[in-house]
């Protein structure tokens, strides 16, 4: 347990006879200091004085560790300003006027330990994570996960498919950090956002004098990820012309510069990323077969956030907290109805929608919790506007086989026999949609 106070007030040894570490320091520094080296749960403040400067420092302190819970110590005329009421309403636990009830005070740091506990518990980002940065405990993240594992051995090219906003890049940086080749670069490569007249200097560089402007030898991407990865994200937009260069580099792993005939032996592992239907684009003629094989040897699909219900609630308040510390913003979470608006929004932006929505809330809220109005998802009618058909198809799928299964209590044979297809069907979508049996 920490106290932060310039004069202690406290029973300390009524509070070690009961089992209570104590450790008291007297100002913002030392108390952050101690929080970041500690496994401390509990915190308790004494209030001198409740002026602006104090007020900084103490919020800064409480917002150095999202999971403690703090007890404030007032005096007894402490809290007569409106300024004093609210911030000791949004920043604590519970509060004592002084001088301290040591058996009051007693009851209440049972009841803040054990929140602060829990908090931990549910904080901890092993169990959600899968070993990586990314985010999600859902059935479909949890394959992901597992197909990633398999990859990061391997030193075949991976092709990562999703829809904008899905994370594919943190995908391939995750594999990237795991694998073999970790110490050395991960380079990645917008080919949507290069100039098509750029982009073969970008990715194969060029020598001094080359062309107009060429003042001097540059280094492609590809050769400056040397024994590393590039990745090579929204490898659909890349030019025809351009794809017959990339794909001798694939096959003959050589680059040559822009200007220089010298053939350069490099050793790199290609991750491509695309948001189109590359097939699609290689019946049209927009992707050249031969590179789409050479690519496609691993395949990655990166699953939208309407297909990872359970996984939407633990993003939110992640990224809340995390912005929350980060900008010293009073809101600590989101009411049942933002929940509930968050699980029957579409996501056509995914996560990245999902973030956005959650920062602009977190500035905008005037309360403690997030509602659906501050998360703009207060209207049906916009919240579904961007609902395509095959998304309204896959969500009324998903509600019906939840429904089965909770009408047969997750009888997965009688399921399927009800909604009329096999078993190794049914757990097909279950897996697709993230639904847990």
């Amino acid at each position: 347990m920490l106290s932060l106070a310039e004069r202690p007030h406290l029973p300390a040894g009524v509070l070690e006879s009961e089992g209570w570490g104590l450790q008291m320091v007297t100002n913002g520094a030392d108390a952050k200091a101690l929080i970041g080296k500690g496994n401390l749960h509990v915190g308790l403040i004494h209030f001198a004085d409740f002026h602006e400067g104090a007020m900084e420092t103490i919020e800064d302190v409480i917002l150095s560790r999202n999971s403690m819970e703090w007890v404030a110590l007032i005096p007894a005329a402490g809290l007569q300003t409106p300024e004093a009421g609210r911030f000791v309403a949004d920043n604590f636990h519970d509060f004592h006027t002084l001088p301290v009830d040591p058996m009051r005070l007693m009851v209440t740091l049972g009841h803040a330990y054990g929140k602060a506990a829990l908090k931990s518990r549910l904080d901890a980002p092993s169990r959600n994570t899968g070993g990586y940065r990314m985010v999600g405990a859902s059935a479909i993240m949890e394959e992901l996960y597992q197909n990633m594992r398999k990859m990061q051995g391997s030193d075949s090219p991976i092709l990562i498919t999703g829809e904008s906003g899905t994370g594919k890049e943190l995908a391939a940086q995750a594999v990237h950090f795991h694998s073999a080749r970790r110490q050395w670069p991960f380079v990645a490569v917008n080919c949507g956002a290069l100039p098509t007249p750029l982009i073969q200097s970008e990715l194969f560089g060029h020598e001094k004098g080359a062309f107009t402007g060429a003042f001097q030898r540059k280094i492609g991407r590809i050769e400056a990820a040397a024994r590393g990865t590039v990745f090579l994200d929204e490898i659909g937009e890349l030019p025809l012309e351009l794809q017959v260069n990339l794909l001798r580099f694939l096959q003959e792993k050589t680059v040559e510069r822009i200007g220089s005939n010298r053939v350069i032996p490099v050793d790199v592992r290609v991750i491509a990323a695309t948001n189109v239907d590359i097939e699609h684009a290689v019946r049209d003629g927009r992707f050249r077969e031969d590179l789409y094989y050479r690519l496609n040897v691993l395949r990655l699909r990166m699953p939208p956030l309407r297909e990872r219900e359970r996984d939407i609630e633990l993003l939110a308040h992640i990224y809340l907290r995390e912005f929350a510390r980060k900008e010293k913003l009073a809101v600590r979470g989101f009411s049942k109805k933002a929940l509930r608006a968050m699980l029957n929004h579409p996501w056509p932006g995914n996560v990245r929608e999902l973030i956005n929505r959650v920062k602009r809330a977190a500035v905008m809220s005037e309360s403690r919790l997030i509602t659906a109005t501050d998360l703009g998802l207060d209207n049906p009618d916009t919240a579904e506007s961007d609902l395509s058909l095959d998304s309204a198809r896959e969500r009324a799928e998903r509600e019906v086989i939840k429904a089965c299964l909770q009408r047969t209590m997750n009888n997965v044979s009688e399921a399927a026999r009800q909604l009329d297809i096999s078993r190794v069907t049914l757990y097909r979508l279950m897996n697709k949609f993230g639904i847990n049996a």
